[in-house]
């Protein structure tokens, strides 16, 4: 209805008697008008006028407004001395202000925090900018961040919550995230909490992430906070999938120590194994995290299962050859990771690493290719080869790993395209060898040899070569060790 056409409405309506409601109404209608001139001058105003000029005129009216509200200026002048006090641990100033009974101990102060060490969200939320350079904290939380203990107990000597949460996070997950194992002593003495969520799911343990943070989670599982609760968020991480993320050794013990689930699932059904597997390569570093070794080898010694497939049939074998870490993988397969697991798009780890082969220079993929094979792992369907050339064409001695697996192999057309003209330079005595072997012709007998003893030992010569009552140089050969030329 248009502002015209309701004006005639209520005239008429005045006119049937109705009086009383008639002017409540018409008040009703003034107010619409009223608010829908100021939404046309508002929208003229940032149309017409830069959108600087308009924030300058807002800055420049709330300073005018603060001018004539002494009170107001008073309390804000008050609560930066407060919080400079905080971040200094000067607990005699900060009682000084308590005592003028202007600050309640809880006031809720704005903190610089880039770092959002103070702030937690829910996921899903959309933030503007500067609530990511700042957060809202009480003093308590301050203390705990700037780790000044004294002021802190000041504060809970006199009464400061201790588990409000007012940017999402309560001081005993800021303890933890800062690794102030004197302030988790402190706040668990004053009966904070070991099991709260913040905003974003998370209990204190998993804010638990760094070497310096082991002692803080001592404190926690000795006054009961439990090692296998899940966050409330999309991911169900357990502490121990977050350990294992992060690469903390000191971590993934104690947390096994006291009872966490070695196989525990997340919501995307990945086992910290998987977790700690995948964390292993720093794609953007390009190097792989001894750390994170070092844990996938704890949780192994724990019997984690190497062969538990996340929702899309991965497993921990397929998240190592995607990383192509010859370490974790040497690994996974001694303790029984089934090289010919697929997922759900027909992929076993083989062909994972035929996708990365190229674009992880710091890897050693022939030694990748040789422990797959050398561990049952099923070879590339021969007239498909040319993939394999097309993938390893500048690692020669993947390529000759991956020939030397089968009796024989027949050329295609596809394989010299396959290999770019200034690799094939690069490398020319090689694939001279491998075109003049892969002819009409039939193998050496000693490859044959080697051929029909790994067929013997159905795949499993990772593990039953070094058994053979055999010289080292032939059990190097059974296990396809490359020469630098085929023959």
């Amino acid at each position: 209805m248009t502002l015209s056409s309701r004006f005639s409405y209520f005239i008429s309506f005045s006119n049937s008697g109705y009086g009383g409601l008639v002017l409540v109404d018409m008040l009703h209608f003034f107010i619409i008008v009223f608010h829908s001139v100021i939404s046309i001058l508002i929208n003229a105003l940032t149309t017409v006028v830069d959108f600087d000029l308009v924030d300058l005129v807002t800055e420049g009216f709330q300073d005018f407004m603060e001018c004539l509200s002494p009170r107001q200026l008073s309390l804000k002048q008050l609560k930066e001395k407060f919080l400079q006090a905080l971040q200094a641990n000067d607990a005699q100033e900060v009682l000084q202000i308590l005592h003028t009974g202007k600050l309640d101990i809880d006031t809720v102060l704005e903190v610089d925090d880039p770092s959002m060490v103070l702030a937690s969200y829910k996921q899903g939320y959309w933030l503007p900018g500067y609530k990511l350079e700042k957060s809202w904290a009480m003093g308590i939380h301050v203390c705990v961040m700037y780790n000044a203990v004294e002021t802190a107990l000041v504060l809970l000597q006199k009464g400061a919550a201790i588990n409000q949460m007012p940017n999402g996070k309560t001081p005993m997950h800021v303890a933890c995230e800062v690794s102030n194992r004197d302030c988790v002593a402190l706040l668990l003495a004053q009966g904070a909490k070991v099991n709260s969520l913040s905003l974003s799911g998370h209990t204190p343990l998993h804010y638990c992430i760094t070497r310096d943070s082991v002692d803080c989670a001592k404190q926690l599982i000795l006054k009961g906070a439990r090692v296998n609760k899940a966050s409330h968020n999309k991911e169900e991480d357990t502490p121990l999938h977050a350990a294992a993320r992060f690469g903390i050794p000191e971590l993934v013990a104690l947390f096994l120590a006291h009872g966490a689930s070695v196989d525990a699932l997340n919501a995307y059904q990945e086992t910290p194994l998987m977790t700690a597997v995948f964390w292993a390569f720093d794609s953007k570093q390009q190097i792989y995290s001894q750390d994170h070794h070092l844990v996938c080898r704890i949780l192994l010694d724990h019997r984690a299962d190497p062969n538990v497939k996340e929702d899309d049939h991965k497993t921990a074998l397929h998240k190592a050859a995607w990383n192509c870490d010859h370490v974790l993988m040497q690994m996974l397969l001694e303790v029984g990771a089934d090289a010919r697991a697929m997922d759900i798009n027909g992929c076993a780890p083989i062909q994972y690493l035929l996708k990365v082969t190229g674009v992880r220079p710091m890897a050693i993929p022939e030694l990748c290719y040789q422990l797959l094979l050398n561990y049952s792992a099923a070879r590339i369907y021969p007239p498909q080869f040319h993939k394999v050339l097309q993938s390893c064409c500048d690692f020669p001695k993947a390529v000759e790993i991956m020939a030397n697996s089968y009796e024989h192999l027949k050329p295609t057309r596809k394989w010299r395209s396959a290999i770019p003209d200034d690799c094939y330079e690069r490398h020319r005595g090689f694939y001279d060898s491998l075109f003049a072997v892969c002819t009409n012709t039939p193998r050496s007998l000693l490859h044959l040899t080697r051929c029909a003893i790994r067929a013997s030992l159905r795949g499993f010569c990772g593990a039953g070569v070094p058994w053979l009552p055999l010289p080292s140089s032939m059990k190097t050969y059974l296990l396809l060790e490359p020469e630098g030329i085929l023959y």
